[in-house]
């Protein structure tokens, strides 16, 4: 899905661009289309890192390479990763704006992953207006957020207080989220025992209230969806 996601962003010639979360997301994505570029599903492109925190994450991933999974890279060829040639990091605001003269076909990951803030609030509002440019949604995108908007199919984004046009292409690919979903939810609670209860504290409330009453009513389990700011006390 990512390779033909990307595959077809090169086609359109432009550029995609990624929020993603600064640490761990980052880091997985170029991973992933390190892969896919040693394995020729995608043509050698350049990745942009515009994100102080996630260059700063690249060299803890680096130093700690035995502690972390991600080593998929490394299995298919040499020199490809985190620090291969085409990873391009720029820390710097200077190297940040310089981003804005790559015409593609290129790949630039930025935070915040949602669009609430950050530097991909700038490639957003250069980017968006061109209809050949992509957005990569690779997370879940909360209600409220310029991310979920974009996901829901706005025709125009506020951005530093100006209404910026949607005509770059929205893409996303939930198998990169690092929410599960409903089918792996219930794998996971298939070989639990019967609980005393269950509380739903994270998620939206409509998705919440589903997922309790289907367990309520498959497995017979007390479950309960707590409102803002509610305490329960155990005993």
């Amino acid at each position: 899905e990512l390779a033909k996601s990307v595959n077809a962003a090169i086609g359109r010639g432009g550029v995609i661009l990624v929020p993603a979360f600064a640490v761990g997301r980052a880091q997985q994505l170029i991973y992933l289309l390190q892969v896919l570029i040693a394995s020729e599903k995608i043509p050698s492109l350049p990745i942009y890192l515009d994100s102080p925190m996630s260059v700063k994450a690249n060299q803890v991933y680096l130093q700690h390479c035995n502690e972390h999974d991600l080593i998929e890279a490394a299995a298919v060829a040499s020199g490809v990763g985190l620090k291969a040639r085409n990873v391009i990091c720029t820390p710097t605001a200077e190297e940040s704006k310089r981003i804005n003269h790559v015409q593609g076909p290129a790949v630039i990951i930025s935070s915040s992953g949602m669009m609430t803030g950050g530097r991909i609030l700038h490639h957003l509002r250069q980017r968006l207006p061109d209809s050949r440019n992509t957005v990569l949604l690779g997370g879940f995108q909360a209600i409220g957020t310029r991310g979920r908007q974009l996901q829901d199919g706005a025709k125009y984004i506020r951005i530093h207080g100006q209404d910026v046009p949607v005509r770059a292409r929205v893409l996303g690919i939930s198998g990169l989220s690092g929410h599960a979903g409903h089918c792996e939810l219930i794998r996971w609670l298939q070989p639990l025992a019967k609980p005393r209860r269950v509380f739903f504290t994270h998620g939206e409330k409509t998705s919440a209230m589903s997922m309790a009453d289907e367990l309520h009513r498959t497995r017979g389990w007390e479950t309960y969806v707590p409102r803002l700011h509610e305490s329960v006390e155990f005993s």
